[in-house]
């Protein structure tokens, strides 16, 4: 049984940590680079780098900033935010990264997905949906959540791995911020409908619910921020918590 993955995800902007991070032993809570080295020797299975600035030199600075990252931790990473081309891809991928994680982009050009999985493999290629239930319906969103589409979460799932996606981090927005849990349910349609990985995102509060994202929600692998950056709960106590459950995981 493959295990399941725990991983952090650190919003970026400007090469900074941005959203509150609690890590009084950090010199510096803004910098990506010692918060990834923490993690990492926390036992996460994986960690996020989400780049939220939206400035042109953003592909030198973010290729700089994967290539100090991956010095420094010897768990998988990836990196997504901006990345529009293959050749984005190439450069993120030769700084260090092991996936890059496309949204927007897919959405506009999903040929993208092809492109970069027919060129460096599957493996690289994370596709990252937001979505939200507009009158019972899942609906697709782009732009950090900000631009409603008509496209069903589901379908464009479907597609996605089709097109040769790796994996797929679905954000529930309806459940985003609220600590209230995952959401399981479409978290199952997905697993159930899909045969490549899920990657669950949106609402983790508590120790419950990764449980019930993992067996409830079918997850492969939950996603989180501020619970862990504000030390509400610690990597170690979590895996051994859901050891304890039964779930299979990396301690």
């Amino acid at each position: 049984m493959l295990t399941k993955r725990i991983i952090p995800c650190l919003d970026i902007k400007n090469g900074r940590t941005v959203k509150g991070i609690n890590f009084v032993e950090l010199r510096d809570a803004g910098d990506p680079i010692e918060l990834a080295k923490i993690y990492a020797e926390n036992y996460a299975d994986e960690l996020v780098f989400l780049d939220i600035s939206a400035t042109e030199e953003r592909r030198k600075t973010l290729a700089q900033l994967v290539e100090d990252i991956a010095k420094h931790i010897n768990i998988p990473f990836t990196v997504g935010g901006g990345i529009a081309s293959v050749e984005d891809v190439a450069l993120l991928l030769k700084s260090g990264a092991d996936k890059v994680s496309i949204n927007s982009a897919a959405v506009k050009n999903p040929q993208l997905i092809s492109e970069i999985a027919k060129r460096f493999g599957s493996q690289c290629v994370v596709v990252a949906i937001d979505a939200k239930q507009i009158n019972g319906l899942w609906k697709v969103h782009l732009v950090g959540g900000k631009q409603p589409t008509e496209l069903d979460l589901f379908e464009w799932a479907k597609k996605v791995q089709e097109l040769g996606a790796g994996e797929i981090l679905f954000t529930s927005m309806d459940n985003d911020g609220t600590k209230k849990g995952f959401a399981n349910e479409a978290l199952a349609r997905l697993s159930h409908e899909l045969h490549i990985p899920i990657i669950a995102s949106g609402g983790a509060g508590t120790i419950q619910h990764f449980e019930d994202t993992f067996k409830l929600g079918k997850a492969d692998a939950a996603l989180a921020a501020s619970v862990f950056h504000f030390k509400e709960i610690e990597i170690p106590d979590l895996k051994q918590e859901l050891k304890s459950k039964g779930i299979a995981i990396r301690i």
